[in-house]
């Protein structure tokens, strides 16, 4: 007895048993670091930074917070020097990169993330990888940013271009 319908087709393999995405090849120089929250009698607690975790080896300069209203993005930016370490603190939020670096072996490359509350993940965006963000729920939500060099005010190193630009092969919707 055949209890397949027509058109049936068999999931592939999404996830590994270490819940590191199947298919995921990432950018030259991206690293993710997923962590676990530990529950507590009062609520849970969340590791967002350790420097014995040497996902980059690099300074802390700076942390600041980006809030991002209901359906809210922030693309596209990059930097020259900067690496960002990006830690979605509140809600849900899409991380999006692009790999524009011409010499690159990951070259044209975008890796997707969706990170927050319910998967903790630090992403390590090294400089002149373009990145935007995207709020995709109906809540607010919110982002930390923990960068190796501090926000210069008198000669800032981001680099914008729009987010709807042909340029990068992504569209947020």
């Amino acid at each position: 007895m055949n209890w397949n319908l027509p058109g049936t087709e068999k999931d592939p393999q999404s996830i590994t048993a270490d819940w590191t995405p199947s298919a995921l090849t990432l950018i030259e120089g991206v690293q993710v670091k997923e962590v676990k929250n530990v529950l507590k009698n009062n609520g849970y607690l969340t590791e967002i930074y350790r420097k014995e975790w040497e996902v980059d080896g690099l300074p802390v300069d700076q942390v600041f917070q980006v809030t991002l209203l209901p359906k809210g993005i922030s693309a596209w930016h990059a930097h020259q020097f900067t690496t960002d370490r990006i830690f979605v603190n509140v809600g849900s939020i899409k991380v999006v990169l692009y790999d524009g670096r011409e010499g690159s072996p990951t070259y044209g490359m975008i890796n997707e993330f969706r990170g927050g509350t319910l998967r903790p993940m630090l992403i390590i965006v090294p400089p002149q990888v373009w990145h935007g963000v995207q709020n995709y729920t109906d809540t607010t939500a919110s982002l930390l940013n923990i960068v190796d060099q501090a926000y210069q005010y008198e000669d800032p190193d981001h680099w914008r271009i729009p987010g709807n630009t042909p340029h990068i092969p992504y569209q947020f919707s």
